[in-house]
C-alpha cells in the first residue's frame, strides 16, 4: 500500500501523534508512508519511523490556497501512485477530499475532535470530517457525536480509540531516575504531594480550574500541594499571564510551577503523584488520561467526552463534575488522603485498563485493516 496522509503541521498533539503511529505501522509492514503537511518539531520522528514528509502550506483555511491545495495533491496522487488518501483536520481535509475524487482514491478521515458547530455555515465546514469512505471515531463519545451532528450511513463509521505506547510510559527504574530529577528541577520535594496538568495552555484544557480548586483547598484550611502545568503556551502569553494572576490573587502562587514543553512525558507522569485531566469541553479521547495510566498514575478526569471511557471512577482514579470547581478541590484533597499503597492499586488497574483497550499496536492494526479493507 502506498498511503498519503494529510495533516496541517507537525508541531504537537494527538492527531499529529498518530499520524507518526500509522507511518510507522505501514513501513515496518512493508508499504510506503507519505505525510503531506507544513511539518514542525515532529518531523524527526516522521523521518525515524521511516515516513516521507512532502511539505505543503496545508493549516491555511484561505479559499484560494486551499484550491491551490487541491491541485498540489492531486500531483501528488498521481505522481507518487498514491492508493489512499487518509485526512485528519478540516481544511486539508476539503482540499484531499477533492484531490482523492480527482485522482479516483478512496478517502478516509479520522474525526479527531468535537468540531462544534455553532452555526450551520460551521456545521457544514465541519462535515468534510464525515465525508469518508469510512470516518474513524477515536472513541464511543466521538461515534456518537458523528451519529447526532452529521447524516452519515453507520456502516461508514469505525470506531478505533487512540493508542498509548504502552512501554514508552511504563515506568522502570531509569524512568523513575529522569522522573526524580524532573521534580527536583520544579523545586518539589521527595515527599510533597504533586499534582501533574500535561496539556497545552488554553482556557479549555482546564487549567483555570485546577488552580481554583487549590484555592479552594487553601481557603478551607488544607494544605495546599503542588500543582506542574506541563505544557506549552503556544504563544497564548496573555493566557499564562492570566493564570500566574489568578494563582497570586488566590494565594497558591508558590504550589503552581509552569514547567513549559515537556519532552519526557514518561518521567513527567513518574514524577507525579497523580495525574489531571480537568477539562472544561469534553475531550475527544483523553491522551494524556490514558498516557497517565499506562504509566501506572492515578488520573482526576472531567466527566465528559472520552476521558470518561478511560478512567475508571474510584477503580482506576475520580471522576468530577466539568466545570465544577468545588468538585475538583474534593477530588484533589480525597487523592491526597489517598495512602500511598491505594493510589499504587489504582494505578495499575489503570494501567491494566490501557494495556486491554488503548495499545498503539491495535490502533496501528485496526487502521490498517480499514486500508486493506477499502482497497480489496
Amino acid at each position: 500500500m502506498n498511503i498519503l496522509q494529510v495533516i496541517p503541521n507537525l508541531e504537537t498533539g494527538g492527531a499529529e501523534r498518530t499520524t507518526i503511529e500509522i507511518a510507522q505501522a505501514l513501513v515496518a509492514a512493508g508499504h510506503t508512508a507519505v505525510v503531506a503537511s507544513e511539518g514542525g518539531r515532529m518531523e524527526a520522528e516522521l523521518a525515524a519511523a521511516g515516513g516521507e514528509l512532502v511539505r505543503m502550506p496545508l493549516a491555511s483555511k484561505s479559499p484560494l490556497r486551499m484550491w491551490k491545495n487541491t491541485d498540489a495533491l492531486t500531483a501528488l496522487i498521481r505522481s507518487r501512485g498514491i492508493d489512499l488518501v487518509h485526512a485528519r483536520s478540516r481544511a486539508p481535509a476539503w482540499s484531499a477530499l477533492r484531490a482523492a475524487r480527482r485522482a479516483g482514491v478512496p478517502f478516509v478521515t479520522t474525526y479527531h475532535g468535537t468540531y462544534n458547530a455553532r452555526s450551520p455555515l460551521k456545521r457544514w465546514y465541519n462535515s468534510v470530517m464525515a465525508r469518508g469512505d469510512r470516518v474513524i471515531a477515536n472513541s464511543q463519545f466521538i461515534h456518537d457525536h458523528i451519529v447526532l451532528e452529521h447524516d452519515i450511513a453507520f456502516e461508514r463509521i469505525v470506531i478505533i480509540p487512540r493508542g498509548v505506547d504502552i512501554a514508552r510510559f511504563e515506568p522502570d527504574a531509569e524512568t523513575r531516575v529522569r522522573g526524580k530529577a524532573l521534580r527536583q528541577s520544579w523545586g518539589v520535594g521527595e515527599t510533597e504531594f504533586l499534582f501533574l496538568l500535561p496539556a497545552r495552555l488554553t482556557r479549555w484544557k482546564g487549567q483555570t480550574l485546577a488552580i481554583q480548586a487549590l484555592g479552594i483547598l487553601k481557603a478551607r484550611g488544607e494544605i495546599v500541594p503542588h500543582l506542574v502545568l506541563a505544557g506549552s503556551d503556544q504563544g497564548r502569553s496573555d493566557f499564562r499571564a492570566e493564570l500566574e494572576t489568578q494563582a497570586r490573587d488566590l494565594g497558591v502562587a508558590p504550589s503552581v510551577i509552569f514547567a513549559g514543553q515537556c519532552d519526557d512525558m514518561p518521567a513527567a507522569f513518574a514524577a507525579c503523584d497523580v495525574a489531571l485531566n480537568p477539562s472544561i469541553e469534553p475531550e475527544a479521547f483523553g491522551r494524556t488520561a490514558a498516557e497517565a495510566s499506562a504509566a501506572g498514575k492515578p488520573v482526576i478526569v472531567s466527566d465528559h467526552g472520552g476521558a470518561r471511557e478511560v478512567v475508571i471512577a474510584r477503580k482506576t482514579g475520580w471522576r468530577v463534575k466539568p466545570g465544577d470547581a468545588e468538585a475538583l478541590a474534593d477530588a484533589l484533597y480525597d487523592a491526597v488522603q489517598t495512602s500511598a499503597s491505594e493510589r499504587a492499586r489504582l494505578g495499575a488497574a489503570g494501567q491494566a485498563h490501557v494495556k486491554t483497550h488503548y495499545t498503539t499496536a491495535s490502533l496501528q492494526s485496526a487502521t490498517l485493516q480499514v486500508y486493506r479493507e477499502l482497497l480489496e
